[in-house]
């Protein structure tokens, strides 16, 4: 008798167009019926089939039918019309990159190894990140780091000797800017003290001056969108806007400066420079990202920026 042939298994995916954030589950047994049914669910006119499915991570193409039955459950797919392209994550805001929402991160995913795909999209990202990032990477083992990204140690040991220097060069524009601020402070407590002594040789000595301790005596800390944990960095870090990524520099600004100041328990004008100084933090990065993306535009022809164009480190970890 005849064998009786098995339906294949439901394979669970997750669809979405180029530029959309919404995800749909999509459960089918074959490469074919997944693409009939996220060009419905996705409602993709017809005029503009046959779509064309990409992984979300790295815009492979996926055309073949056993290597989508090889592909684990639940992964990402990006569904594109006729003509459409598929393209890294946008840079023209400079940290669009930064703005995926955690439950879009495959939980099973460490750390690293999503910072790790960053820079290998592009590793103009190195400029973006926060300190923490930086560290993280630079922790990474070299070994896994190198698989991770498809190179060799020695290119790896090169690119984690560049985040080092990221992360030493602004340890050491911090460490200016507390020595320049010290010695602004000095020079006017000397000019107040000048004043005071010049003061009580001709006025009796008054009451004592209050300190400004910069808080309300009555009001309580406003709402602010911003996480505790920035708060925190704000308050606490010398110069935070050099440990933070450009993503909540960007939040910071947003902040309304009373609201700021309010949570931080600051004055408004020491609120205000602080966004001032996380403004200037951004621009600069913004800056250096578009000034890299330029030259590589005139460069010969190269989509990604060379792994040997970076010169290596004489500085150690």
């Amino acid at each position: 008798a005849p064998r009786t042939a098995m339906a294949a298994p439901l394979k669970r995916c997750l669809v979405r167009r180029r530029d959309g954030r919404e995800q749909h589950g999509v459960a089918a047994s074959c490469l074919r019926e997944l693409r009939d049914k996220a060009s419905g669910i996705l409602a993709i006119d017809k005029a503009r089939e046959p779509i064309t499915l990409v992984l979300a991570e790295d815009g492979t193409i996926v055309d073949d039918e056993d290597y989508f039955l090889c592909l684990p459950s639940n992964t990402k797919f990006v569904a594109l019309a006729k003509n459409e392209k598929w393209s890294s994550k946008s840079l023209d805001s400079g940290t669009a990159w930064l703005s995926e929402s955690v439950d879009e991160v495959d939980s099973a995913v460490e750390k690293w190894k999503q910072l790790a795909r960053l820079l290998k999209d592009d590793l103009s990202n190195i400029i973006l990140m926060s300190e923490e990032d930086l560290q993280v990477l630079i922790d990474v083992p070299r070994s896994d780091l190198a698989e991770e990204l498809a190179q060799s140690q020695t290119k790896i040991q090169v690119l984690q000797d560049t985040l080092q220097q990221v992360l030493d060069r602004r340890e050491e524009e911090r460490q200016s800017r507390q020595l320049l601020g010290l010695y602004l402070e000095a020079l006017k407590n000397e000019d107040s003290i000048l004043s005071k002594v010049a003061e009580s040789e001709t006025v009796p000595r008054k009451e004592m001056d209050v300190v400004d301790t910069g808080t309300s005596s009555t009001g309580t800390p406003a709402k602010t969108a911003l996480s505790d944990q920035i708060l925190a960095a704000l308050k606490e870090k010398p110069a935070p806007e050099l440990c933070l990524d450009s993503q909540d520099l960007e939040l910071v600004l947003k902040e309304d400066t009373q609201a700021l100041a309010s949570a931080l328990r600051w004055d408004k004008q020491k609120a205000e420079d602080l966004q001032q100084a996380c403004d200037q933090e951004l621009s600069k990065r913004l800056q250096q990202v578009q000034t890299l993306h330029s030259l590589r535009s005139t460069s010969k022809g190269k989509k990604t920026l060379p792994w040997g164009d970076w010169p290596s480190s004489k500085r150690k970890k």
